[in-house]
């Protein structure tokens, strides 16, 4: 009998801005995966207004954040996070880099941003709090785990290739029939001795809508999921029990 298993892992240290692929993650009980969505750029709103949002989870407003949804432009873009230095690329290549001992360097990074997309009204602002992420669901914590099956269940349907990481999940499994994870929703889920908590689906944005790496929209995605399903879920969001660790090839159980 074959058993869910994991197939693919990501974090992304920026929120909205980075995807990278990984074959083991460090969970932390009631945070979440460890660097994962611990930045992020604030957007609309001065520094100070950006520090409060910093610092307390329960004011945050996805509105004035800097998202794929309002800021598609960011795609292209991908942030690396090790050895404390959080670094900015484009098509692999370093643009600037910054450390985190210096908060002075923060400004560094958003006015990159700045002269390079010409934002004018909406200067960005980079905050840190790896104690409470910038999820989408904040103040609410989430990893989001994404069944492989149910996206090449839609690939069937619409006849193309979807590519998986528009979702940009952080767990992608395979071995389970497609749908079958939304059966999971408000029961518990052990992979490698880490307990999750499987709590809601995941409604999908105009943010999938973009092909990878890039600025370009090539279908209305969460419009084709409804049209075809009735909904525009693909996913199921986890709320981490336990501290450990999970790795490729690890087998889910109920």
């Amino acid at each position: 009998m074959t058993l869910p298993t994991i197939r693919k892992l990501y974090f992304s240290p920026v929120k909205s801005l980075s995807f990278s692929n990984k074959k083991n993650l460090i969970v932390k009980k009631n945070i979440g995966i460890k660097n994962d969505r611990t930045f992020a750029f604030t957007r609309l709103i001065d520094k100070k207004e950006s520090y409060s949002y910093e610092k307390n989870p329960e004011k945050r407003n996805l509105n004035f954040f800097l998202t794929l949804r309002n800021s598609p432009f960011l795609n292209k873009y991908n942030f690396e996070y090790r050895d404390n230095v959080l670094s900015l690329l484009i098509n692999n290549k370093l643009i600037n880099k910054i450390s985190l001992d210096n908060r002075d360097n923060f400004e560094t990074l958003s006015k990159e941003l700045m002269y390079r997309e010409k934002l004018i009204t909406k200067t960005p602002h980079l905050v840190y709090n790896k104690h409470s992420p910038f999820f989408d669901t904040t103040p609410n914590i989430s990893i989001s785990l994404i069944n492989l099956g149910s996206v090449e269940d839609f690939e069937d349907k619409i006849k193309r290739k979807i590519e998986h990481e528009r979702f940009r999940g952080n767990i992608y499994i395979n071995n389970i029939d497609p749908w079958k994870e939304f059966n999971w929703i408000g029961r518990k889920i052990l992979i490698n001795g880490c307990l999750f908590k499987v709590v809601q689906k995941i409604s999908r944005c105009s943010a999938t809508n973009l092909v990878p790496k890039s600025e370009t929209v090539d279908l209305n995605l969460p419009l084709k999921l409804k049209e075809i399903y009735g909904h525009s879920n693909m996913g199921v969001y986890l709320i981490p029990l336990t501290n450990g660790d999970i790795n490729e090839n690890n087998i889910i159980k109920l």
